[in-house]
């Protein structure tokens, strides 16, 4: 027995755990648990917990249903809402077949091969992501919780409870918390997360999201990641803050570059900017993250960098002067409704091809990219993103790169059901067109 593990049972029996939930996600992002009694912990971890694949969004085929979940033992942690003689704790896990060989549908496997591509090469990928998302005093209709804006600040107001009470339950749960605000709608907020490496920051931002909804119930209102619930206010990124290391050194960084960056970091960068049309499907899964996706605002609509400029897909933040470590680029197309592990997985991917094809990095764009014209922008090499779903999945269609991350399991299944979600779509008759015609046609 490892010491991970002999740390587990020692944990569960000092904190009288009642009940352990495994956890994992399917291949649309979704979280999947399975609870077990304290008792069969340590065989879990052995050996696994059966269950029927087929049953899980893009798992398995019915008669290839079997599948087995391994609970990671460094992933234990109690859950803080979960206490009063009723003790729980979660461990993630990784889905593997009877045979013990990995699954190929499980996103958290997508993540740990492009991970290990780039150990390959030295690297270690860090992630730090903002996280934004609305709370809502009703669904139905939808009334935003407060009529806060950007930085707003009110004295007990309820989202600046609702944010202290959920950094409270991340730190007890050994995620840290670097920042948090309110954002530019009414009920908008934002909490960003401090580094850490990809898998991990992964784990953090699904246990983040339940956090968030455990949160939102016991106030008795409701929290979405969706990426456009308001026609008239902006929508919820999820802006990432990306670097490289070997060991413990800055890849990205070079003190002798006008920026600051490295030829790695310019390369990567240029990586990013050629495939982004490719994993835009990937980075902005649903339908709805085409309407976030809208020229005239801080979302990106546009496959460009620049430094100050928030319009650009790419952005390399200042940082300290002589802090090498801070140096890092952020994606800015990337909504909350992602996958975090199939996303950070193909940018990743994106990025390596960057480096491994020496790609060169285009101009910095200093103006705002939405007001240039369609010539101006062709004039200087930028290439727009796709404008809608069906338009992504087109060009993933063609993409030799998300074909190779996701893998050939993942891959089918994604565009299957990406394709119908917008088949679905389109035969929807919607509020404005009956607003608009109904009269005039």
């Amino acid at each position: 027995m490892d010491r991970q593990t002999e740390f587990v049972l020692r944990s569960m029996e000092e904190r009288g755990i009642r009940f352990v939930r495994l956890w994992f996600t399917d291949v649309l992002g979704s979280l999947k648990s399975v609870a077990i009694a304290p008792a069969e912990v340590e065989g879990a971890i052995a050996e696994g917990v059966g269950f029927d694949g087929s049953a899980i969004e893009g798992f398995a085929r019915v008669y290839e249903s079997d599948m087995v979940a391994h609970p990671d033992p460094s992933t234990y942690q109690v859950l803080p809402w979960r206490q009063a003689g009723r003790s729980t704790a979660r461990m993630f896990c990784d889905i593997k077949l009877p045979d013990g060989s990995p699954s190929f549908a499980d996103p958290r496997f997508v993540l740990k091969r492009a991970l290990q591509k780039a150990a390959d090469l030295g690297f270690t990928f860090y992630i730090h992501p903002e996280i934004e998302f609305f709370l809502l005093r009703s669904l139905s209709p939808l009334i935003p919780l407060d009529q806060g804006g950007y930085f707003d600040h009110t004295t007990l107001g309820d989202g600046t409870d609702f944010r202290r009470d959920v950094i409270t339950i991340l730190e007890q749960m050994g995620i840290s918390v670097e920042f948090s605000h309110h954002e530019a709608a009414p009920g908008q907020h934002e909490i960003d997360l401090r580094y850490a490496d990809a898998l991990t920051m992964a784990d953090n931002i699904m246990t983040f999201r339940v956090v968030v909804r455990e949160v939102a119930v016991s106030q008795d209102i409701h929290a979405t990641f969706m990426p456009k619930p308001f026609s008239e206010h902006p929508g919820s990124g999820m802006h990432t803050h990306m670097s490289l290391f070997e060991g413990d050194t800055n890849v990205f960084y070079d003190a002798a570059d006008q920026y600051n960056l490295s030829k790695t970091a310019k390369q990567f960068i240029a990586g990013l900017l050629h495939h982004a049309p490719e994993i835009t499907a990937v980075t902005n899964q649903w339908v709805n993250s085409y309407k976030r996706l809208v020229g005239g605002g801080e979302a990106p609509s546009f496959a460009c960098w620049g430094r100050a400029n928030r319009s650009a897909l790419v952005r390399v933040p200042q940082f300290t002067p002589g802090k090498s470590s801070s140096a890092r680029i952020e994606y800015r197309a990337i909504d909350s409704a992602v996958n975090p592990y199939l996303a950070y997985a193909v940018l990743l991917n994106a990025g390596l091809k960057g480096i491994e094809g020496e790609y060169p990095l285009p101009e910095e764009t200093e103006d705002e990219v939405w007001r240039l014209t369609d010539r101006e922008r062709k004039a200087i090499g930028i290439h727009e993103l796709p404008r809608n779903l069906d338009e992504a999945i087109r060009i993933m269609d063609e993409s030799e790169l998300v074909a190779e991350t996701l893998g050939e399991h993942v891959y089918e299944y994604f565009m299957r059901n990406k394709r119908k979600e917008f088949a679905a779509y389109r035969q929807q008759v919607t509020p404005w067109e009956l607003e608009r015609h109904i009269r005039v046609m």
